[in-house]
C-alpha cells in the first residue's frame, strides 16, 4: 500500500500533460517500427536460377531463401506448364505474379504467421489481399507419425525409420512402436529393422502412416554353424552369433585386431603394436573361470589352435565365423567352452570351373599416439629444483652455464640435448599383404587352394653402418589346401593341408624395451654417438655415448648392437569321412576325423659389446676430446646366442 501511495502522489495535475505527450511519442515510434518491419517482410529479395522447372519446386526455392511457408492444393498446380526463372535480386511477389500471369491463381499473404495461400479462382485476376489462415495442408512439409507392428499385433521396438535419399532425416520407433517425423509431402519413407523385411513406404502427403512388418523368411532359413553340425537359425535356442568375414577384412595382417567392435558381448583389447606381439586378447561375456585358461576356446575345421593360429588366419580362406556365447550353445565342449567358443569354417570347392582371386595391399603403419616430453632446458631445470626439494644444500646435477648454452644452434656433442624418440624412430612404415587362392572341382572331387604372404615392418631407425639391419621385419606364409571327394553318392571324404610360418627378425630384447629405454634415459647426458673426426679416423666401431664408468643407459647402443632371429612355423593334416545316413533315418549322418599337428619354433640372437666414449671437451687444435670407457670389454664382432627349440605335436 505504501508503495502504490507512493507512485499515485507523483502523479499530480501539472504533469499530466507531459505524460500525454510521452505516450503519444511512444506510440509513434512503435507504429514506424512496425511499418518499417513490415515493409521489410514484403520486400524480400529472390535469386532464382532455375530451367524447365515444376511450380512446387520454384515455391520450394522460394520459401527456403524467404522463409515464407506455401499452403496450396496439389490438384490447383497440375496443369501448369513447367517453368523457366532467372530472376537476380526480385521482390518475390513479383516472382509469383509472373509465375501465375496466364494462370487464373490467387495469393494470400498472412504476414503474422509468414504464409502464403495459393487459391485457384475462374474469371478473376491475380490479387493480393489480406486473410485468416484458412484449414489446408502445409504441402512443402508434413509431419508423419504412425506405428510399426509385427505380424501378431505386437509394436515393434528400435525400428529404424528413415528419408530415401536423406539417411540423415531419421527416427526409430519408442516403447510403444510409434513414431513422428516430419518430412517433405512427396518423400518416401524406409522402414527397416534386422530379421525383418524392409519396407519402402511413399508418403504422398499423409500424416498417418501404421505398418506392418513381415519376419525376413531368408534370415530364418540362413544355416548357421555350431558344435559338431548345422542348423537352421529358427532352431536355434542358444546365444549365437553369426559375423560375415567381410565384415573382418581391416588393413592388418593380425585377425585378432578386427574382432573388437564387431562382436556384441566380446572385449576385445590390445596391448601391443609391435608386430609378431599385436594379438588381441579378447573375453565373451567376462571372464567364468579361474586359472590361465581365460579366453575363449579357438576351433578351426573342428581343431583347437592357439590365439597365434587364429592370427594368422586369412579372412579369404573363412566360410563361416561364428561365437558361441552362452551354456546352451557351448554345452557340448563341456568345461573347455565355460568361457564361450569361436568356431570357424575354412571354405571348400565348389562344383565348376576353376575360379582365381588375388588381392595385394599395401598400407602406411604410424604410430598411435605419441607422449609429449619436456624440453632438455625444462628437463634440467625440474631436475635441479626436486634435488634442492630434499636437501636445499646438495650440489645440483646442472650448472647455470650448461643450462643456458643447452639450446638449439649449441654444439650437440659438448651441450647434446637428445630426442631420443626421434633418434630411433621413423614417423611411419609400409606393410604389404598379398593372397591368391584357387576353387574349382567336378562333380567327383571339388578343390581350394590358397597361399598368401604378409611382410609388417617396424618403425626403428637402425644404423647404416652396421651390416645388419636390427628393425623388426615379421614375415608370415601359409598355405591351405581343402580337397573334398564323393566316394559314394552318400559317402564323402576330406583332406585339410595347412601351414603357418613366422619369419622374425627384430631388437635383441624386442621393441617394447626399446620404447621403455626411450622414456627412461637422460636426454642431456650425452649424445648417441659421436663423430670424432680426423683424430679418430682409426676407429673401425661405432663411437657411442656415455658417462662416469660407462654404464648408464644408450638406448640407440641397446638397439643397434645386434638383432634376433626366431622362427614358427605350425603344419595341420586333416582327414575327414562323412556318411549321409538318410536311408535310415531322415537326417541321420555319421562323420569321423583324425588330425595330426606339429608346431616349431626357435630363435638366435647376435650381438657385440658396443665400445662407449665419455666426452671431456675440445683441444687447442679444435678436435673432440673423447675418453673410452670400456677398452677391454668392448668387442667389434658378433656373437652367436642359441634360444629355446621347441617341437612338439599333437594326434588325434
Amino acid at each position: 500500500m505504501h508503495l502504490f501511495s507512493l507512485c499515485e502522489a507523483r502523479i499530480t495535475a501539472p504533469h499530466i500533460p507531459k505524460l500525454l505527450l510521452i505516450m503519444k511519442f511512444t506510440a509513434f515510434i512503435m507504429l514506424l517500427m512496425t511499418l518499417h518491419i513490415s515493409a521489410e517482410s514484403l520486400g524480400q529479395k529472390v535469386h532464382l536460377d532455375m530451367d524447365n522447372v515444376r511450380i512446387d519446386q520454384v515455391l520450394k526455392e522460394v520459401q527456403r531463401q524467404t522463409g515464407y511457408a506455401f499452403l496450396y492444393s496439389r490438384k490447383d498446380l497440375e496443369e501448369m506448364a513447367p517453368l523457366s526463372l532467372h530472376v537476380e535480386s526480385k521482390d518475390f511477389r513479383d516472382v509469383l505474379d509472373h509465375c501465375f500471369l496466364d494462370y487464373p491463381m490467387e495469393y494470400i499473404i498472412e504476414e503474422s504467421e509468414r504464409v502464403v495461400i495459393l487459391k485457384r479462382l475462374k474469371g478473376h485476376k491475380i490479387s493480393v489481399v489480406e486473410a485468416r489462415i484458412p484449414e489446408r495442408i502445409v504441402i512443402g512439409q508434413v509431419a508423419v507419425q504412425g506405428m510399426i507392428t509385427d505380424t501378431t499385433g505386437a509394436p515393434l521396438i528400435g525400428v529404424s525409420v528413415a528419408l530415401k535419399g536423406r539417411a540423415s532425416v531419421g527416427t526409430s520407433t519408442d516403447l510403444n512402436g510409434r513414431f513422428v517425423l516430419e518430412i517433405p509431402e512427396d518423400g518416401v519413407l524406409i522402414f527397416s529393422m534386422i530379421g525383418f523385411e524392409t519396407q519402402e513406404v511413399p508418403v504422398n502427403g499423409r500424416t498417418e502412416i501404421n505398418l506392418v512388418l513381415k519376419i525376413s523368411a531368408s534370415q530364418l532359413d540362413d544355416v548357421v554353424v555350431v558344435g559338431f553340425g548345422k542348423q537352421k537359425r529358427t532352431d536355434l535356442i542358444g546365444s549365437v552369433v553369426s559375423v560375415k568375414p567381410s565384415d573382418l577384412k581391416v588393413p592388418s595382417s593380425n585377425l585378432t585386431t578386427a574382432l573388437a567392435g564387431r562382436i556384441a558381448g566380446m572385449i576385445a583389447y590390445q596391448r601391443s603394436g609391435e608386430p609378431g606381439q599385436d594379438n588381441a586378447n579378447f573375453f565373451i561375456r567376462g571372464v567364468t573361470t579361474f586359472g590361465y585358461k581365460v579366453d575363449p576356446l579357438i576351433l578351426i575345421d573342428n581343431v583347437e589352435v592357439t590365439t597365434t593360429d587364429l592370427a594368422r588366419l586369412q579372412v579369404d580362406d573363412i566360410a563361416d565365423f561364428v561365437i558361441m556365447k552362452d551354456a546352451t550353445a557351448t554345452a557340448v565342449y563341456g568345461a573347455r567352452g565355460a568361457n564361450g567358443v569361436i568356431l570357424i569354417t575354412t571354405k571348400e570347392g565348389v562344383e565348376g570351373k576353376a575360379r582365381v582371386s588375388l588381392r595385394m595391399e599395401n598400407s602406411l603403419s604410424t604410430p598411435t599416439r605419441n607422449v609429449e616430453l619436456a624440453d632438455p632446458v625444462t628437463y634440467m631445470r625440474l631436475h635441479n629444483e626436486s634435488i634442492l626439494t630434499r636437501d636445499p644444500l646438495s650440489p645440483l646435477p646442472y650448472s647455470r652455464s650448461k643450462i643456458d648454452n643447452t639450446t638449439p644452434d649449441a654444439d650437440p656433442y659438448l651441450y647434446p640435448a637428445t630426442d631420443w624418440r626421434e633418434q630411433l624412430m621413423k614417423d611411419y612404415t609400409t606393410n604389404q599383404r598379398v593372397h591368391l587362392n584357387v576353387s574349382g572341382g567336378g562333380k567327383v572331387a571339388r578343390y581350394y587352394v590358397s597361399g598368401s604372404f604378409n611382410r609388417d615392418n617396424g618403425v626403428l631407425d637402425v644404423d647404416k653402418r652396421n651390416n645388419f639391419n636390427s628393425n623388426i621385419d615379421l614375415k608370415t606364409y601359409t598355405l591351405r589346401g581343402n580337397v573334398n571327394i564323393n566316394l559314394t553318392k552318400s559317402t564323402e571324404f576330406l583332406v585339410r593341408l595347412n601351414g603357418s610360418f613366422d619369419d622374425y627378425t627384430g631388437p635383441i630384447d624386442g621393441g617394447a624395451k626399446v620404447y621403455r629405454d626411450i622414456m627412461r634415459t637422460n636426454p642431456v647426458m650425452f649424445a648417441p654417438y659421436y663423430n670424432g673426426g680426423e683424430k679418430y679416423k682409426y676407429v673401425r666401431h661405432i663411437i657411442f655415448g656415455n658417462a662416469g664408468e660407462g654404464k648408464y643407459l644408450n638406448p640407440y647402443a641397446d638397439m643397434v648392437k645386434g638383432y634376433r632371429d626366431y622362427s614358427r612355423s605350425m603344419m595341420l593334416a586333416q582327414l575327414e569321412l562323412r556318411q549321409d545316413l538318410s536311408f535310415l533315418t531322415e537326417g541321420l549322418t555319421f562323420r569321423v576325423m583324425t588330425n595330426t599337428t606339429r608346431n616349431a619354433y626357435f630363435d638366435v640372437a647376435r650381438q657385440y659389446k658396443p665400445f662407449y666414449y665419455e666426452m671431456l671437451g675440445i683441444d687447442r687444435s679444435g678436435d673432440y676430446l673423447l675418453n673410452i670407457l670400456n677398452e677391454e670389454t668392448g668387442e667389434e664382432y658378433l656373437d652367436y646366442n642359441e634360444g629355446r627349440k621347441t617341437v612338439n605335436s599333437v594326434f588325434y
